[in-house]
């Protein structure tokens, strides 16, 4: 049975990957901030019968992080690893110039730190697994520059290098970055409150994960809405 740990998995596009990985038969390590809304997610994944163990904690804990870990060895070991979480830096988001520096700092410890945090105290169960793989949810803001995005944009792109660098350093995992597209997350509307466009739910966008699991492709940078546009 394949185990995945995925962090920031209360709700959003980790709660809907989680509850896909699910209906496929994976074991699952859920991880969020909040535990009542997290236990709320880990009630429903666990519907599809697969063993999920839900741990409240902070990524930035190093101790939290060895704990994600330990579960999943405790599952039969890691296959996948998901760095969902994240944190913007302002809420909302603001112009550079007024981004106060630990706001900043929280972006970076959440976004980049953390996840690589995590994948070193995964690599030995990534290594032994049959079909290893780093999946890091990267965002537009990595590659783009827009106003207010500065901070959680610059986060995002340290972590596509980090993602590249892993990919180089560990040939025999699959490493991606994937940026998911405009999704309507909670996320999202704390970032930007005022804007009330419609976007798509978050389970829109999970085939295109579940697509880089069944094929398997380079490692490297995908964007979600290209990979389900090939698919049709």
């Amino acid at each position: 049975m394949s185990v995945a740990i995925i962090t920031g998995a209360s709700k959003g596009l980790g709660e809907a990957l989680a509850r896909a990985l699910a209906a496929r038969g994976w074991d699952l390590v859920l991880d969020a901030r909040d535990p009542v809304p997290l236990a709320e997610a880990a009630g429903l994944v666990s519907a599809h019968g697969t063993r999920v163990t839900a741990l409240p904690g902070d990524v930035t804990d190093a101790a939290h992080r060895a704990e994600l870990v330990a579960a999943a060895w405790r599952l039969g070991g890691v296959d996948l690893v998901v760095h969902n979480a994240s944190a913007l830096g302002a809420e909302p988001l603001v112009r550079l110039e007024e981004l106060p520096l630990e706001g900043l700092r929280r972006a970076l410890e959440v976004n980049v730190v953390a996840a690589l945090g995590l994948v070193q105290e995964a690599l030995p169960l990534l290594r032994s697994a049959p079909a290893g793989a780093v999946l890091v949810v990267s965002s537009d803001a990595a590659a783009e520059a827009y106003p207010t995005w500065g901070g959680y944009g610059a986060s995002k792109a340290a972590l596509d290098q980090l993602a590249a660098v892993l990919a180089v350093e560990e040939p025999g995992l699959r490493v991606w970055a994937v940026d998911p597209g405009d999704m309507a997350t909670d996320l999202y509307a704390a970032a930007v409150p005022d804007d009330d466009d419609p976007r798509p739910e978050p389970a829109r966008v999970v085939p295109a994960f579940l697509r880089l699991l069944d094929e398997r492709p380079a490692s490297g940078r995908y964007g979600a809405p290209a990979l389900l546009e090939e698919r049709r």
